[in-house]
C-alpha cells in the first residue's frame, strides 16, 4: 500500500525541528521515528498516531480516530487519524504533539537496539 506524499510532507514540516528523525517503510505505509521510537506514521491517507496507554482512550474519543487494528487486533496505544482529522494544520498539529509526548516518555534506545 502507498501513502499519501503530502501528508508525508506536512508530517515531516511538523517534525522538522526536532534531532533524530527517521523515516522507515513500515506497515505498507511510512513509518517517522524519532530517537529509534516510532512516533507516528501514514498508511494511505491515514494518520497512525502512537498516543501511548495512557491516552489511548480519550484520542478515540475523537471522532477522526478509530483502533489501529492492523493486524486484525486493537493494538493499544495506537490510533489511525482518518484525513478529516488531520486535515487543518492545527488539528495534524496537536496530533504529532501528542505522539511526541509520548515517545519523549519512552526510556532511551541503546545505540544498537
Amino acid at each position: 500500500m502507498s501513502y499519501d506524499e503530502g501528508l508525508a510532507e506536512r508530517v515531516r514540516e511538523k517534525l522538522g525541528s526536532k534531532t533524530e528523525v527517521s523515516e522507515k517503510k513500515m506497515f505498507g505505509g511510512l513509518c517517522f521515528m524519532v530517537s529509534g521510537h516510532m512516533c507516528c506514521g501514514i498508511l494511505g491517507d491515514t494518520l497512525m498516531a502512537r498516543v501511548g496507554p495512557e491516552q489511548y482512550k480519550e484520542c478515540l474519543g475523537n471522532p477522526h480516530a478509530s483502533e489501529m487494528d492492523f493486524t486484525g487486533r486493537p493494538m493499544k496505544g495506537l490510533v489511525y487519524v482518518s484525513a478529516e482529522g488531520v486535515s487543518e494544520d492545527g488539528d495534524l498539529s496537536q496530533w504529532i504533539d501528542r505522539c511526541l509526548d509520548f515517545v519523549a516518555s519512552l526510556p532511551e534506545k541503546n545505540a544498537e537496539s
